[in-house]
């Protein structure tokens, strides 16, 4: 059935002239979140519906913030769609860092949240500033 929906996905999206890679990568990823919603996962990491652990509903809002960010980012070209994805998802471990900041008292923890928020808020910047190969001369 996957399949199916897949191969569905690309033959209209060749038809309308998309990118059909591009609009079939789109529609699995918000078909797989709208399932994982569904089914009341506590992770879209793992698709499963388990209680969620103490731990974990710490960074719920800050997970599905993620999660659905990356799902809207997208780009005319695998290139930018990748930038775009990872931007959303590199602000999903910053927020995450800043709840496991704001909640922990583990040193180590807490250490390795704000090396964490430091190297993603490098990266971040790095790839906004990226301009694809063809247009960087």
């Amino acid at each position: 059935m996957r399949r199916f929906a897949l191969f569905a996905a690309l033959a209209l999206a060749a038809c309308s002239g998309e990118d059909p890679v591009d609009a079939a990568l789109r529609d699995t990823a918000a078909a797989n979140h709208a399932k994982t919603v569904k089914e009341g996962a506590t992770s879209a990491h793992d698709g499963h519906s388990a209680p969620a652990a103490a731990g974990d509903q710490v960074f719920a809002d800050s997970e599905r913030t993620m999660h659905e960010a990356m799902a809207k980012a997208s780009g005319a070209t695998v290139d930018q769609a990748y930038i775009a994805k990872m931007i959303a998802h590199h602000e999903g471990a910053i927020a995450m860092a800043e709840v496991a900041l704001k909640e922990s008292r583990d040193p180590e923890v807490r250490r390795m949240a704000q090396l964490v928020i430091d190297a993603q808020t490098r990266e971040i910047a790095e790839m906004k500033a990226w301009k694809p190969a063809s247009t960087a001369n």
